[in-house]
């Protein structure tokens, strides 16, 4: 069934949800030849596919280019203040479970001064997905180096190149807790769309990398991995159940030696002495993580991680109701006056 076709229930009526039906009424202004567009454009086709309806989708922006998309998206939505999306996102979800929830966020909203709320949403697992578009500078702000940055990348805050390490935001996320953790491209929509659906479909917080383009201040950042004529030879999709095979022949492949990953050649090994990939092996999940832009090494594109826990959310209702089980619905003056208090003679 296409997403064209994809009918969803609204008011014992059945409506056919597509992609026009989320776009808003306003005018998409990111740079010609942005990321972005592909990030906007896959959402409104993954949305329909799930048969979500629009009245119960909502999404949560911070600041910066990425920022943007709220407002073009044909749902609710709110534009927060930076490093915030996910506090807000964290509060909508928690007041109304029934939402789904997403965040638009950047390298930098998300991993420089929202890093604390990052971090926190992974632990508690609250159920919402985040995106976060990784271009590897500030682009809003006019080409400032990132958390994401390269180690002597050259920008208009770093003339002589950028000192600092940059995050592997994927190992954060395993490194938080994080109970589904992906990484995709803004110029593979195919793959970008089939993961936001594995986003949608997870129970708990969903995060994806999205290795994005900005045409203005970092252009080409990314293209080893999303040329053509490179792409091949430097990209290995995660499958889960399947072995991690790679090359333009396909006939490189990687596997393990002890703890560490190796590349092979498939003339000299078979498919049966290659890693399979196994995304319920937070182990697995790190070891791949490592393999972030290391010489020689093909960087991994897939779902990481997708493992059951328990929300943030599903935990606050239970302890709500066990205690109006206990102590009755009470009231703002019981609150306020329940024996926590004291008085300050001669005053």
């Amino acid at each position: 069934m296409s997403n064209e076709e994809t009918p969803t229930v609204v008011k014992d009526q059945v409506k056919v949800l597509t992609a026009k039906d989320l776009a808003s009424d306003q005018d998409v202004r990111w740079c010609p030849g942005c990321g972005d567009y592909s990030m906007l454009s896959q959402l409104q086709r993954a949305l329909p596919e799930v048969g979500v309806q629009k009245e119960n989708i909502a999404v949560i922006a911070g600041i910066g280019c990425s920022s943007r998309f709220p407002y073009y998206m044909d749902t609710y939505g709110l534009h927060g203040i930076h490093g915030r999306a996910l506090a807000i996102a964290s509060g909508l979800k928690t007041a109304h479970p029934h939402l789904t929830v997403w965040v638009a966020t950047g390298d930098g909203d998300c991993l420089s001064i929202g890093g604390n709320h990052f971090i926190h949403t992974l632990r508690r697992n609250v159920d919402i997905n985040v995106m976060m578009f990784n271009n590897r500078i500030y682009a809003l702000t006019k080409g400032q180096y990132s958390p994401t940055s390269q180690h002597g990348q050259k920008t208009k805050t770093s003339p002589t190149g950028v000192i600092d390490h940059p995050f592997n935001p994927v190992l954060i996320a395993l490194g938080a807790e994080g109970t589904f953790v992906a990484r995709s491209m803004d110029r593979d929509p195919k793959h970008l769309k089939e993961t936001m659906i594995a986003m949608y479909r997870h129970k708990g917080t969903a995060f994806i990398d999205v290795l994005q383009n900005c045409v203005i201040f970092n252009d080409g950042a990314f293209d080893l991995y999303t040329n053509k004529e490179t792409r091949d030879d430097n990209v290995v999709y995660l499958e889960h159940g399947k072995p991690l095979v790679f090359g333009k022949n396909r006939d490189k492949g990687l596997r393990l030696d002890g703890f560490r990953t190796q590349v092979v050649s498939l003339s000299e090994y078979s498919e049966n002495d290659l890693i399979i990939h196994d995304s319920k092996s937070k182990e697995l999940a790190f070891i791949l993580a490592h393999m972030n832009d290391q010489p020689g090494y093909p960087l991994p594109i897939g779902i990481f991680l997708d493992i059951e826990r328990t929300t943030y959310e599903e935990e606050l209702e239970e302890h709500i109701a066990r205690a109006k089980e206990k102590e009755g619905e009470g009231t703002v003056e019981s609150l306020l006056f329940d024996g926590q208090t004291w008085e300050i003679p001669g005053t």
